[in-house]
């Protein structure tokens, strides 16, 4: 068990090893696949995102409304491969870690080993512990798109799974 903070640090990020079980408390970013598509508009039409993706981790999750009483709504992990075309672009721009669930494409493998990025698992069918999780959050970016928008998570201790690390190992694979 690993206990990673926010901001990222890369001396952390090449300790790690694939299969390696993390906890994860500071800042997490969500995105889906409209936020992307509206990532990418803003990106070729201004030049920018919505918030600095250098070193942050962005988590592949559309919540569910927080039900009275509760922080956040149940917050499992999406199909990482819808965003595999989008993927290599943001770790160019300095994206170093990504939670979501399933394999991603070999281009997006090649992506992460160049930019020294590492992709996370957390399990599916476990959102609503995973909603426990965070603390704190507030829609940054994209508000009309409901769950799909852009929310900036605080969380503590949000556990999930080195899949591929700095190294190029896969824990698909092995």
């Amino acid at each position: 068990m690993i206990q990673i903070t926010t901001p990222l640090k890369q001396e952390v990020l090449n300790q790690l090893q694939a299969g390696d079980l993390v906890f994860i408390s500071g800042t997490v970013y969500t995105a889906r696949d409209a936020a992307h598509k509206r990532m990418f508009e803003d990106l070729n039409r201004s030049g920018s995102l919505p918030f600095d993706i250098r070193n942050q981790i962005l988590y592949y999750v559309g919540p569910s409304p927080t039900p009275p009483g509760q922080n956040f709504g149940s917050a499992g992990p999406t199909t990482a491969s819808r965003m595999d075309v989008y993927t290599p672009t943001l770790l160019e721009l300095g994206l170093k870690m990504i939670i979501a669930k399933g394999y991603r494409n070999d281009t997006v493998k090649q992506s992460l080993l160049k930019n020294q990025a590492v992709y996370l698992v957390a399990i599916g069918g476990a959102g609503a512990m995973l909603g426990k999780c965070v603390k704190n959050s507030e829609i940054i970016a994209y508000e009309e798109l409901g769950p799909e928008a852009i929310y900036k998570l605080e969380v503590e201790n949000f556990p999930a799974i080195v899949c591929w690390d700095t190294k190029g190992n896969d824990a698909y694979i092995q």
